[in-house]
């Protein structure tokens, strides 16, 4: 299982006119996460699309338990409980600055042959990179 964890000062442009993070930013907060995440693996998103693989997401799901309010630091902890094939399950809890579990949310996403427009398996540079985090 790989994990991950990064932190993010929450924007004053994140909020709503009730001061909490608007829902619609935490797919944001995801991205960032995955983002590091992928860094601290020695890739990026670009080094991958470079390879002719690129990442879309197939399906979102967030569940909300407390808000966040504008200039938290947050913790987004990545988790990636299973090796990858065609699709990869990112899982996400988010945490406030008193490591309260405020969010938890997933993104199922496809790699895709940029050439071909079709699923494929990830580069094996990324394989690699995640492999020992399976065995």
């Amino acid at each position: 299982m790989f994990v991950f964890e990064t932190k993010i000062r929450v924007r004053y442009a994140d909020t709503d006119q009730m001061g909490y993070v608007y829902n619609g930013n935490y797919a944001t907060y995801y991205e960032v996460g995955r983002t590091e995440a992928l860094r601290s693996l020695g890739m990026t998103y670009k080094s991958m699309e470079e390879e002719g693989v690129m990442l879309p997401v197939l399906e979102m799901k967030s569940k909300f338990f407390k808000p966040i309010k504008y200039d938290e630091l947050i913790t987004v902890k990545v988790i990636i409980e299973k090796k990858p094939g065609v699709r990869i399950l990112f899982k996400y809890d988010i945490y406030n600055e008193n490591n309260e579990h405020v969010h938890t949310g997933e993104t199922t996403m496809v790699f895709v042959d940029m050439q071909k427009n079709k699923p494929c398996m990830p580069p094996e540079s990324f394989a690699d990179r995640l492999n020992p985090f399976f065995e």
